[in-house]
């Protein structure tokens, strides 16, 4: 499964470390995700990644 926001669609972002040198090396900046409890749309709770802008935004119901 992979780390994605349910809400929002957040995922991690690459690109490149650059040192003194200005040498470059491949990274990754992963996205702020937390596994919260949350009521969807039929009233059932479940188990899904949220990024922590979204619970803080009040975008969705925790369970």
């Amino acid at each position: 499964m992979p780390r994605v926001c349910s809400v929002s669609g957040k995922k991690s972002m690459s690109g490149n470390n650059r040192s003194h040198s200005l040498q470059a090396t491949r990274r990754q900046w992963k996205a702020n995700l937390q596994k919260v409890r949350v009521i969807d749309e039929d009233g059932q709770v479940k188990r899904v990644y949220v990024s922590a802008r979204a619970l803080k935004s009040g975008k969705i119901q925790r369970a």
